[in-house]
């Protein structure tokens, strides 16, 4: 867990990482509130709040009596949330700030950036 950001938002980025990786399909049941906190080991009122964002976002929905699922459009989603929080949120400058703090040039990030995807 990283200690500057609430667990909730934390357990909602595992839960978006696994749509993104196809592990929790479209349409397909997310792990109840009790099973998500057991397994994560916190307090099934975290998991509420963890849903009720994710709930929010579009990424999920919840079929009453039956639990949550995940949106049909979910991964289309959690990309527009991810960009968004990428450039208007400040990821992007921190990055940048660490890129020219360490002296890499545009080119040398392209490189590494390539070599990356490779």
């Amino acid at each position: 867990m990283q200690e500057n950001r609430p667990i909730y938002l934390q357990i909602a980025d595992r839960i978006c990482n696994d749509i993104v990786a196809g592990n929790l399909p479209a349409e397909g049941r997310v792990p109840s509130v009790r099973e998500l906190a057991a397994e994560s080991q916190v307090n099934v009122n975290t998991v509420v709040r963890t849903y009720e964002h994710l709930e929010r976002d579009g990424v999920i929905f919840n079929r009453r009596g039956l639990g949550y699922f995940v949106a049909s459009d979910a991964v289309e989603r959690i990309s527009e949330i991810r960009r968004k929080l990428f450039f208007e949120g400040g990821e992007m400058d921190f990055i940048f700030s660490r890129f020219k703090a360490i002296g890499l040039t545009p080119a040398a990030v392209s490189e590494l950036y390539s070599k990356y995807l490779g």
